[in-house]
């Protein structure tokens, strides 16, 4: 089975390259970016700008290859891929949540955003916390990295 995806648009940050992106929506805490959406997805923005927080779902566009065991940024002991957040993976699509702060025509302006300049965009669902917040989940080996995530950069290990 073939699935292709088209983009929707492009996601615009100051994260040029990969070296030292912040590794997580946490970690980019006031960095500001913008979407640059399709113009024909223009409608599809109505009544988005009543959500504080919008769900960014892309391409990482620029993964290639993968293995089923890595070595996360958040830890120094190899997991398998699937208990991580790492970028190289079998479908390289990324997740995001980031703060929404205008709408003016196509463009979306936005903040918290971890993700590298030019990043094609696959969807946008609005962040509602009573659907989203899982108030009694567990998050496994990452619970002893928590501290980590807002000083945390990316450095080479996922770079070809």
């Amino acid at each position: 089975m073939t699935i292709e995806f088209t983009p929707i648009g492009t996601i615009h940050t100051p994260h040029k390259t990969l070296a030292n992106m912040p590794i997580q929506p946490t970690a980019a805490k006031g960095v500001q970016g913008w979407i640059e959406l399709d113009l024909d997805y223009t409608d599809g923005l109505k009544d988005l700008d009543g959500f504080s927080h919008i769900i960014l779902l892309f391409h990482l566009h620029k993964s290639q290859g993968y293995n089923l065991l890595v070595i996360p940024y958040l830890d120094k002991a190899q997991r398998g891929l699937f208990s991580t957040r790492a970028p190289k993976r079998p479908n390289p699509i990324g997740l995001s949540v980031v703060k929404l702060i205008s709408i003016e025509g196509n463009r979306l302006n936005i903040e918290n955003i971890d993700v590298l300049d030019g990043t094609p965009l696959l969807d946008i669902k609005p962040y509602v916390p009573v659907f989203d917040e899982q108030t009694e989940a567990r998050f496994g080996w990452l619970e002893k990295a928590r501290d980590e995530v807002p000083t945390k950069r990316s450095d080479n290990r996922f770079t070809d």
